[in-house]
């Protein structure tokens, strides 16, 4: 069979191995500048840049002839996008998906919503590639895939929510409460896709700590972890040294984030993906 992953830039992945894959980049777009989320950006360049800008900055997804292209000419094909409530990255897909099938009515596209974004992409991603390697089908896949997604979670950790506030994301008020007097805030990608806050923690060691709580609350019993990070390999590495003390076999995995994800993340920011119950 002729399978193809397909994700959006906020998946912060770049390559695949073993199976067909590719990104479909969004762009951070401000008044001086246009940064795309691809394999060419310099992600340290452009938070160090926006970190300083004081003008307004926002986000555009790739649009439903991007991902077409994307399609190439594979028969089954998946895509994952970043929440819905954040981009319009799943609709551009979903229209995609019925301009491509409609084209071949022998081929198939299955567009999920992730309702959440980094590394909790990167898990799903991860799962249809193991369905694949098994020798499941199409309809299989997309069955387990659907299950999957009820069992895994975002939790994230940020120092800094400007972005956010002039996206309209939160609220300018509750963006001004990260970061005054060292306070992080701690929350999760909710059912319905959107940011839920959940704490407020002051400083670096209580914003861990109220991580850990807070991923035992969802559900999390020892299985895989991804953490990606913005300039904060530090916590990270706190994270997953906690994690593996009480979890000794528990996969875990850092990385930085790439553009899109770091643009929301600011500098600092932390994202956990996790496996739930």
């Amino acid at each position: 069979m002729s399978f193809k992953i397909i994700a959006d830039s906020s998946s912060d992945m770049l390559s695949l191995e073993g199976i067909p894959f590719e990104i479909t980049p969004l762009k951070i777009v401000t008044d001086k500048k246009e940064y795309v989320d691809n394999q060419n950006l310099n992600v340290d360049e452009m938070v160090d840049d926006l970190f300083s800008y004081k003008g307004k900055s926002s986000s555009s997804c790739p649009n439903a002839d991007e991902w077409l292209t994307a399609f190439g000419d594979s028969k089954y094909i998946f895509c994952i996008t970043i929440t819905a409530t954040l981009s319009g990255s799943y609709n551009a897909a979903c229209i995609a998906k019925e301009m491509y099938e409609e084209q071949y009515p022998d081929r198939k596209v299955f567009v999920i919503n992730s309702l959440s974004t980094g590394p909790e992409m990167k898990l799903i991603i991860e799962k249809i590639k193991e369905l694949i390697a098994i020798g499941n089908t199409f309809e299989e896949i997309c069955e387990e895939v659907n299950s999957y997604t009820q069992k895994t979670g975002l939790i994230f950790m940020l120092e800094s929510m400007k972005n956010l506030a002039n996206n309209g994301r939160v609220s300018h008020i509750a963006a001004k409460a990260a970061g005054l007097l060292g306070i992080r805030v701690v929350g999760k990608a909710s059912d319905v896709g959107d940011l839920q806050p959940l704490d407020k923690a002051r400083g670096e060691q209580k914003a861990i700590t109220s991580i850990i709580d807070c991923m035992h609350a969802e559900g999390y019993w020892g299985g895989k972890v991804r953490i990606a990070h913005c300039q904060n390999e530090k916590v990270a590495e706190s994270l997953k040294t906690l994690i593996t003390k009480e979890f000794a076999k528990a996969d875990v995995e850092i990385y930085a984030c790439r553009g899109l994800c770091s643009f929301y993340a600011e500098k600092g920011g932390v994202l956990v993906g996790f496996e739930k119950k």
